[in-house]
């Protein structure tokens, strides 16, 4: 990091002098069980200089609020089981609905839960804990509990059995895919209604880190990876800013509804990130070597899409009764027919075809340094959709993916990328080939269909103002767009 990210929080905390750090070569001993605020822990200094965060706007930095803070004072050392002793605290603030409350903050001092997944990444996200976020939290007043993750879907079982009233956010420490299984075990909880209002924030300790990256672009930073990444992160939880983040809705043919935080990918780019799960001790490497390997031998997936675009968002359709489940829990899909029936008419379908991939992304970045969505933030309720076609050359497409690390893909007037912003789609491949990624996490290849729903859960953001809404207009389903193909016929 260009900038010593602690002493930028701690100027803007207004603190006179210079706190004493250990030298990074002599890193402390970790203490894989330990929790809580060890105040009287030493701690290394992180890598870089001194200065700010990665900034390209001065308003994006910590502002008059966070000068505010108190300084000095830690919370006591807890036990893993104990949550550590903050000063006496202020009076909650309390969270508003997301469609139509202010902004919002986190309360000062205040108590987060941290679910770390020790093997996320290159496996030293508890080593980046104590030396980057740690101290950072300590000068903040955020006590905190850290909970380690020993399997998959552990993270998913915390989520839908914790006592939420105990904390202030859940903090999230991995890759992607760990905020998939907390955001789908809030969902799974008998009050999802009020659990999947809990703040959550991310904190890039994995290989992708596209929730992390993507933060990062909406608070006005400029695009950072690893631990430049991870303190630009960290400082946005200690400004404790909340913006409302829209969700996506996966309904599939065999099991119940998926919740996605980030995207659904089919093709290319699932292959890619599947299959390069054997590199993971690569981190963000892992994409590279396995991009590689993927064009190569370069594979298509016949298929069929269609999708509801933005332009053609009506008002409330009428919802079928198989959509509205007692079995299922969850916000009603309101633009979803059962995938067993054609689509409504004004949606656009695509003939059926062969696809290189198929991706529903839902924010700005596909991984750290990969700008994918370079045409701004989506609007409450939207998303954005890319396909790219059979036919494109090996070259073209690894000109697409060069070009993705500045966002300049677009601009390589390539004929086989289509690109719609829409707030719903259905993807049928034929006879199941491929395979499909959700946030990063492999999923069963068969008919999916989702739609957004906008500004569904809380995260810790330095976006400024939330997406507006979309504007709902009522058109004739006979009535042809100018940017996007007519329907052919059902899907």
């Amino acid at each position: 990091m260009r900038g010593g990210a602690r002493d930028q929080l701690l100027s803007a905390l207004g603190h006179s002098r210079e706190p004493r750090w250990r030298h990074p070569s002599k890193p402390d001993r970790l203490d894989p069980a330990a929790g809580g605020n060890d105040a009287g822990a030493p701690t290394a200094r992180a890598p870089g200089g001194e200065g700010e965060p990665h900034s390209l706007h001065r308003d994006a930095r910590l502002g008059s609020a966070d000068k505010e803070l108190k300084a000095g004072a830690t919370a006591e050392s807890s036990a893993p089981t104990t949550l550590g002793s903050p000063r006496q605290r202020e009076p909650r603030v309390k969270v508003m609905d997301p469609a139509g409350g202010p902004r919002n903050l986190l309360p000062r001092p205040c108590r987060v839960l941290v679910l770390l997944n020790p093997r996320g990444g290159k496996g030293k996200a508890l080593q980046l804990f104590r030396s980057h976020v740690q101290p950072l939290l300590a000068q903040a007043d955020v006590s905190y509990r850290l909970m380690l993750t020993e399997r998959r879907n552990h993270a998913r079982e915390l989520a839908r059995t914790e006592e939420l009233a105990r904390w202030d956010a859940l903090v999230v420490m991995s890759g992607d895919g760990l905020m998939h299984e907390v955001v789908n075990g809030l969902m799974e909880r008998p009050d999802w209604e009020t659990a999947i209002r809990k703040p959550l924030c991310s904190l890039p300790a994995g290989s992708g880190n596209a929730l992390a990256a993507s933060l990062n672009h909406y608070a006005g930073y400029e695009q950072v990876t690893n631990e430049d990444l991870l303190n630009n992160c960290t400082l946005l939880l200690c400004r404790r800013r909340l913006a409302p983040m829209n969700l996506l809705s996966l309904q599939m043919v065999s099991g119940p509804r998926v919740f996605s935080v980030l995207s659904l990918a089919w093709g290319f780019i699932a292959d890619v990130d599947i299959e390069s799960e054997k590199f993971r001790r690569l981190g963000e490497m892992r994409f590279t070597v396995g991009t590689i390997l993927r064009l190569a031998t370069l594979r298509v997936y016949r298929g069929r899409l269609a999708y509801l675009p933005v332009e053609r968002v009506v008002s409330k359709v009428p919802t079928s009764p198989a959509l509205d489940r007692q079995d299922q829990q969850g916000p009603v899909d309101t633009h979803l027919v059962p995938l067993e029936e054609p689509v409504p008419a004004h949606w656009t379908v695509v003939p059926e075809q062969d696809f290189v991939l198929v991706l529903a992304l839902l924010h700005s970045h596909l991984g750290s340094e990969m700008f994918a969505a370079p045409m701004g933030h989506s609007a409450a309720g939207a998303m954005h959709l890319f396909y790219v076609r059979a036919g494109v050359s090996r070259a073209m497409l690894l000109r697409l993916f060069l070009a993705m690390e500045k966002g300049r893909h677009m601009e390589c007037d390539c004929p086989y990328l289509v690109y719609v912003p829409v707030v719903a789609f259905r993807l049928e491949p034929r006879d199941g080939k491929g395979m499909f990624a959700v946030d990063g996490e492999l999923m069963v290849s068969e008919a999916v269909q989702g739609q957004v729903h906008p500004n569904y859960f809380w995260m810790v953001s330095g976006q400024v103002e939330p997406s507006p809404p979309l504007e709902p207009q009522l058109l004739p389903p006979s009535q042809k767009l100018q940017q996007t193909p007519p329907p052919e016929g059902p899907l």
